[in-house]
């Protein structure tokens, strides 16, 4: 299944990665790893995440306090990722996106 980014999501998943590459030398890279894993899960099983509005969801991401929040365009079969969202911050900070 393709994906993609909205153009805010991407910055902030890039903020993200550098973020924790000051904090500790690869540990950007190894958050990096954890989003597209969350991303692949999400395109192997789109429905099985929860709601948190019509028609958008949220994958957990493993190790860290984030959630990729999308939306399956089915007509399309893609994944449009509105958000790579800190759990601990605004939690509905990305709805203007879709």
């Amino acid at each position: 299944m393709l994906y993609s980014f909205h153009p805010e999501a991407h910055a902030e998943f890039r903020l993200a990665i550098d973020y924790y590459e000051e904090r500790e030398k690869t540990l950007g890279h190894q958050f990096a790893v954890e989003v597209y894993a969350a991303i692949e899960r999400t395109a192997a099983h789109p429905g099985m995440w929860p709601f948190l509005e019509k028609g958008i969801r949220r994958c957990l991401v493993r190790r860290f306090p984030y959630g990729i929040v999308y939306h399956h365009d089915e007509g399309n079969d893609e994944l449009v990722i509105l958000a790579v969202m800190h759990l601990h911050r605004e939690p509905y900070y990305w709805v203007h996106r879709s």
